[in-house]
């Protein structure tokens, strides 16, 4: 029997369930020096299932402690996603004074009495001891709406301004706020969305917070996941709104036809950020996959990853402000060797290799448009595998190609080429790409455009080839960095 995180395709940098199914990040909050992951969680196979919440905490949101589960099923249903808050002021009178603890907010997903109708509700959970052991308010539900099918996901926070706790709930195809002093009673305040944005699938995971323009002037962000309707041929993806938050009502800063997304590669789904972070950070962590294919990867003791933690920021660009993001300074703690080599002008037809001996990688390279239509990187995993991550300078797009990539066999929705229109900036695009045994992840022009993309290729890599096509590209501050487990200690 092959060890446990040694197994094919396991994912050596990126957070990973120890067995068995896992799929949204649930619960993320900072508390007493550590920062806590719950998950939905499958414990008794590796496709979708009875949901509970999986654990574990972590000193830097790169090395994990796998904690036990921290909420099973009860009567009122199975334990669907939800988040978690310090209760600093004992609001809800859950504590001791002068000790906060945790209060976890989630949805219990159940049925209807006497029928098969789904029921979802809103409940609360609570903790004294950092998370460790969880007692289930006597009180719950807290939140129900007979009338709305979809009803989950509730991500709340305290709002300094109106001294109360506001709540954004997945409500079908919209997001419902509601307000409250305590947590335990909840009060309709204002819904957003019915003509905004994409409306591909079922409105899932919200999440609002304030953020600084350029460092100035804060505006409010709400992240919106849509789930797989088979409206889209991309399957599951994540969308944001920009604008205003007075304590019960969004206003979107575009006109409803506006779509901004997150991310443009396939695999980055149900994101949210984390809670009660003390350094003024907004972080982020998706769950790395698509519900188009999420059930049958090629993976068997364990299925699914999270994406790399992400620092989120707004930034003006020539398209108006836009979602920044970037890998956590955190990273540096499993950087090992660097090689930089020189910069080098790229011929078209003559293609530059650089050898690869390792399987976990990061690679910083900026590259500069002279007189080429297309330039890139290649990842050669093997004869007959690659990847490619280049530029269309025609149509001024970034792109993932991994229709050649390894095991596509799952799937027909997996082979797929990754697209993001992009503007160069001086004809410059810098490209930071992590490369993980299953996934890569590529931020261009220091995160103006993500993409995220699960592979699944046969072998390690053997090299990067950087090319440039109908003329030249140059290429300067290139390095190579190898990358260590997070397992390996």
């Amino acid at each position: 029997m092959m060890q446990t995180y040694k197994e094919q395709y396991r994912p050596q940098f990126h957070f990973s369930p120890e067995e068995k199914w896992m799929n949204d990040p649930n619960g993320m909050v900072f508390f007493n020096d550590e920062y806590h992951l719950f998950y939905q969680y499958h414990p008794f196979g590796t496709t979708w299932g009875p949901m509970h919440w999986g654990h574990a905490v972590s000193k830097d949101m790169i090395h994990w402690e796998h904690l036990p589960i921290a909420l099973y099923p009860d009567d009122l249903g199975a334990i669907f996603s939800g988040s978690a808050v310090v209760d600093w002021n004992n609001t809800t009178g859950f504590f001791e004074k002068d000790k906060p603890g945790l209060v976890a907010i989630y949805t219990s997903a159940g049925t209807y009495p006497d029928s098969e109708r789904p029921l979802q509700q809103q409940s609360l959970a609570y903790s004294k001891d950092n998370g460790r052991t969880w007692v289930k308010y006597e009180g719950n539900p807290v939140l129900s709406d007979v009338n709305i099918t979809d009803y989950r996901d509730p991500k709340v926070f305290w709002h300094e301004e109106t001294q109360k706790w506001v709540m954004v709930l997945a409500t079908g195809q919209t997001i419902t706020i509601y307000t409250s002093l305590n947590l335990k009673e909840w009060e309709f305040a204002s819904e957003f969305g019915h003509t905004a944005g994409s409306h591909d699938g079922v409105w899932e995971c919200p999440d609002l917070f304030k953020l600084p323009v350029d460092g100035g002037q804060e505006k409010w962000v709400m992240i919106v996941s849509i789930g797989d309707n088979g409206q889209s041929a991309k399957g599951s993806r994540t969308q944001y709104f920009i604008g205003q938050f007075d304590g019960t009502t969004f206003v979107n800063d575009h006109d409803d036809s506006t779509i901004l997304w997150l991310d443009y590669g396939r695999d980055n789904y149900a994101g949210v950020s984390w809670s009660d972070i003390q350094d003024g950070r907004r972080i982020y962590l998706g769950w790395m996959s698509n519900w188009r294919y999420a059930n049958q990867v090629p993976t068997e003791a364990w299925r699914s990853a999270m994406t790399l933690p992400r620092e989120l920021s707004l930034t003006s660009t020539e398209n108006g402000v836009r979602l920044f993001q970037k890998p956590v300074a955190e990273v540096h703690t499993i950087r090992k060797e660097t090689e930089s080599y020189p910069d080098i002008a790229i011929e078209s037809g003559s293609n530059v290799s650089v050898p690869v001996n390792n399987s976990l990688l990061e690679l910083t390279i900026e590259f500069e448009k002279v007189t080429s239509s297309q330039f890139g990187i290649i990842i050669q995993h093997s004869d007959e595998e690659k990847t490619v991550i280049g530029y269309n300078g025609i149509e001024e797009k970034l792109f993932v190609d991994r229709t050649l990539s390894g095991d596509n066999s799952f799937s027909t929705s997996f082979p797929a080429v990754q697209e993001a229109a992009l503007t160069l900036a001086n004809q410059r695009l810098k490209l930071q790409l992590f490369l993980d045994t299953s996934s890569i992840e590529v931020f261009a022009n220091d995160g103006e455009v993500a993409v995220t993309s699960l592979l699944f290729p046969h072998k390690a890599g053997k090299e990067l080839i950087l090319f440039s096509n109908e003329g030249t590209t140059n290429a300067a501050n290139i390095k190579l960095t190898e990358l260590d487990s997070i397992w390996s200690r």
